[in-house]
């Protein structure tokens, strides 16, 4: 894997042609210039640090703890996740650093010019999903800060879908808010992703120092025993949820690993993008997930019971002031992470559908829309839902496609890709008809083994056996490497692979 800054393809120039006039081509989805590559280490690694510490982050550690796990179980389960969620990171990166094309085009490669659109979709949605979760969060705040000041807001309401009135309008400002900042573009939110990450940084320390004056000290927060130690009630059973924990760990993470050359398409260097996600991304969620673990410990001592969701506790303090402050601090925080991490990728990923009419601006409202649909506070309502049902779900869809691009760009064309072709409909990527039927073969047989264990899960198919329930608690591991060994065996030797390995690197 080189290292050397490898100058980006000028969709003008006359190695490549003039792409503008095919129909798979807009300026959101061309690669980028030289001009255009000025992130560094620093620029990388605060990204991840702005990404990683979040509200989700909080409650991705603390349900850990609410599912039985003690505090050190919990940041090494998580800190473990990060360090294998990082390596398909970086190996996906890699095409977006060397060539500056963003992930819809980099699975045209394998998936085809039209196929592509499978992965690009199922990666969108689950976006969609994140971006109503992070609204809900951002939505939550400001009705805790409302109702500070309007107790009855938390009064008896009429609810619907599970949620009252107030909340849903609370909500609806927030969502509102997001729409606004895409609409303006995504210049706008530059500001706010600079003091972000150091916002919910203090904020979260803040907390962690309350929790240990209440708990009187570090001994008692860290000092809850696992419920899976001898004589407790789960006792002898840490390994059956470990390797859901683990799972959800790498799913939760499993969207970027693979958008993003969305973002590594503007890095100045392979090292760049390698170091500055090594640096920020393990890191900053060990730092952030341990805060979670410690306060969410704490309130066992404090309140007699574990509280996940650190906006629930905030709305508990009686200092107006203070409350102000976080639930404000919390609202910017989730609008900058919202902004960058859940409408970047899949408005490019819906401009991908159709490049000549979906433009980054229409594709961001259409993930909007979507995130209300979704119903995001069903997915965080608790913790269980939110490890098997949400995180686990998807990690078996988004695995299976990261076991196929890593096979097709590493192994079958060694990082030889021809950008020209890319955006050709009559290339060499466009396989039948723009599909490649082997891909998606891979992507549904890798996929199936975890229907059942997900079905059982929801509760949508009874009498379903331990075993498929056990083997959908692996989920992105299972699917990962049954579509990468499937897509290998159906694509050696390939009239796409083969062209790209005689061409020797020539195209770029």
């Amino acid at each position: 894997m080189t290292t050397q800054a490898i100058p980006a393809l000028d969709y003008k120039s006359p190695s490549v042609g003039d792409m503008a006039d095919s129909p798979l081509w807009n300026p959101d989805l061309a690669p980028t210039t030289w001009q255009q590559r000025k992130w560094s280490v620093l620029s990388i690694a605060a990204l991840w640090i702005s990404m990683s510490a979040c509200i989700p982050t909080y409650q991705l550690a603390s349900s850990l703890v609410s599912g039985g796990m003690n505090w050190w179980q919990s940041v090494v389960t998580i800190f473990l996740g990060n360090v294998i969620v990082l390596i398909p990171m970086v190996l996906n990166a890699h095409a977006g650093t060397k060539y500056g094309i963003p992930f819809p085009v980099y699975c045209r490669a394998s998936f085809g010019t039209y196929g592509a659109n499978v992965p690009a979709l199922l990666r969108a949605f689950v976006a969609c999903g994140w971006f109503g979760i992070q609204a809900w969060i951002g939505g939550a705040a400001l009705f805790q800060l409302a109702a500070a000041f309007y107790p009855g807001l938390k009064g008896d309401h009429l609810t619907f879908l599970g949620i009252t009135f107030p909340q849903f309008l609370a909500f609806l400002v927030f969502w509102g808010i997001n729409m606004l900042v895409i609409y303006k573009g995504i210049d706008s939110i530059r500001i706010l992703l600079n003091i972000k990450a150091p916002l919910l940084i203090v904020l979260g320390l803040a907390l962690l120092y309350w929790a240990y004056q209440r708990a009187n000290g570090f001994g008692p927060m860290l000092g809850q025993k696992s419920q899976f130690d001898p004589g407790q009630p789960q006792a002898g059973k840490f390994w059956s949820f470990f390797f859901p924990g683990l799972t959800a760990m790498v799913g939760f993470w499993a969207t970027l690993s693979l958008n993003i050359p969305d973002f590594s398409r503007y890095a100045k260097t392979q090292r760049d993008q390698i170091l500055g996600q090594a640096i920020g991304l393990p890191t900053t969620m060990a730092l952030y997930s341990f805060i979670g673990v410690a306060v969410t410990s704490a309130t066992i001592v404090i309140y007699g019971h574990a509280i996940w969701d650190p906006i629930e506790l905030l709305g508990m303090f009686q200092s107006k002031p203070a409350l102000v402050i976080a639930m404000i601090s919390i609202a910017v925080a989730t609008l900058a992470t919202n902004i960058a991490a859940n409408v970047v990728s899949p408005a490019n990923d819906f401009a991908h559908l159709c490049p000549k009419l979906i433009s980054f601006r229409v594709g961001g409202f259409i993930t909007g829309v979507i995130g209300i649909v979704m119903m995001p506070w069903k997915l965080i309502a608790d913790p269980h839902g939110y490890i098997f049902t949400w995180l686990i779900a998807y990690s078996a869809l988004l695995g299976a496609v990261g076991g196929i691009l890593i096979c097709d760009y590493f192994v079958l064309r060694r990082t030889r890709l021809n950008v020209k072709d890319l955006f050709d409909p009559r290339g060499r990527y466009a396989y039948v008809n723009g599909v490649n039927w082997r891909a998606i073969t891979a992507l549904v047989v890798a996929v199936a083994p975890c229907v059942p264990g997900f079905l059982a899960t929801v509760h949508l198919a009874h009498g379903v056996s331990e075993g498929w329930v056990r083997l959908y608690t692996y989920a992105w591991f299972l699917t990962f490497a049954i579509a990468f060994v499937i897509y290998w065996f159906l694509m050696f030797g390939s009239a796409s692979v083969v062209q790209d390995k005689i061409e020797d690197g020539k195209s770029i």
